[in-house]
């Protein structure tokens, strides 16, 4: 059975918009990508967890914006107990053999993964595909991040080829500008989490890709 190739999108998605969706399936096409995974985290060490939503809002939120596409919102994080992006994928690898995985992040993420533990080791575990968001390019291009991976470039056709799949290795996507963000969002619209949970607030979530029960926030 061949490999199914597996785009990786980790983030809060506080909440999950628009440009998740479009940055996510430009990535499938442009990297001929079978589906793409939003990885749902618990909570990010590197972001405070005031005005974060629960985990199960969040979820949702992703579930509405992932409709009809290759993509599959998970909490699989809190399923396997990890806190840092380089020990989830590296789980990953080991738990699902069958499938290649290439790591997605936009330019803003690129331009502070020297601040990530072990960032190094997650470049080795799997190829990474950053995506050019407005603002940060600059940033992205001078971090000490990109001074160890610029060796490392390679072009979108070389991942396209399947077999040549390797890490590490950095492609550099480029297209249209997507100004939507998670923030403008919550300050828009501050009720977004409740309007997600709304009566169901207290019926259990099934996780799509474990088949688990999506533990209430409190117990992560």
């Amino acid at each position: 059975m061949p490999a199914t190739y597996t785009g990786l999108l980790g983030g809060s998605f506080n909440p999950a918009h628009g440009g998740h969706r479009r940055i996510t399936l430009f990535a499938i096409e442009a990297l001929a990508l079978d589906e793409a995974w939003w990885m749902v985290s618990p909570g990010n060490p590197l972001k405070s967890k005031a005005g974060m939503a629960p985990l199960k809002a969040r979820l949702l939120s992703a579930r509405a914006q992932a409709r009809r596409a290759p993509i599959i919102p998970t909490g699989i994080e809190q399923r396997l107990g990890t806190r840092y992006t380089a020990d989830t994928l590296q789980m990953l690898v080991r738990r699902y053999p069958k499938r290649r995985f290439i790591w997605l992040m936009g330019s803003d993420n690129l331009a502070q993964l020297h601040r990530w533990k072990d960032w190094r080791r997650l470049a080795r575990t799997m190829p990474i595909a950053v995506i050019a968001r407005p603002g940060y390019d600059a940033a992205a291009m001078t971090s000490p991040a990109m001074a160890w991976l610029r060796r490392h470039i390679l072009p979108a056709a070389s991942i396209r080829k399947r077999g040549q799949w390797s890490a590490p290795a950095l492609v550099l996507l480029r297209f249209d500008p997507d100004h939507r963000s998670a923030t403008a969002i919550r300050r828009a619209h501050a009720g977004w989490a409740e309007a997600y949970l709304g009566r169901d607030h207290d019926v259990p979530l099934r996780d799509r890709l474990t088949f688990r029960i999506v533990r209430p926030e409190g117990d992560v």
